[in-house]
């Protein structure tokens, strides 16, 4: 018996491990580009540690000059609650993703999680990879 032929890698193979790699390569950039969060304002976040998979339905950004947007659409602070309510009102299962710049009082992203605790939404606070 032959143990040459054995051993040798067939080309199959050793394309298929590669094709991995690069599908893997590309699903990561698929993830981690801007085109996922496209109501994402340009904010500086807070690091952390950790991910999480939820799905957005909507995106609420606070910027350290105090300024209230909802998906890219800046809303005074006194109106945000009726705007979030008003848009998440036909979701099933809403989920705010919290998007507090860095150097945010602790206050005013505390205010975000009040109306979503007060309406029962998920929420989830954007932070960046450490």
């Amino acid at each position: 018996m032959n143990l040459r032929g054995r051993n040798k890698v067939s080309p199959e193979f050793s394309m298929s491990s590669m094709t991995d790699i690069v599908f893997l390569l590309l699903v990561f950039f698929l993830l981690t580009s801007p085109a996922i969060t496209p109501d994402a304002l340009d904010l500086i976040l807070p690091k952390a540690k950790g991910k999480t998979s939820n799905k957005q339905n909507l995106s609420v950004s606070i910027t350290k000059d105090l300024d209230y947007y909802v998906n890219k659409e800046r809303v005074s602070e006194n109106t945000i609650e009726s705007t979030i309510t008003n848009a998440l009102s036909s979701v099933e299962e809403p989920t705010i993703i919290l998007r507090a710049e860095e150097g945010v009082p602790i206050e005013n992203a505390v205010k975000i999680m009040d109306i979503a605790n007060r309406n029962k939404y998920k929420i989830v606070l954007a932070v960046r990879p450490n």
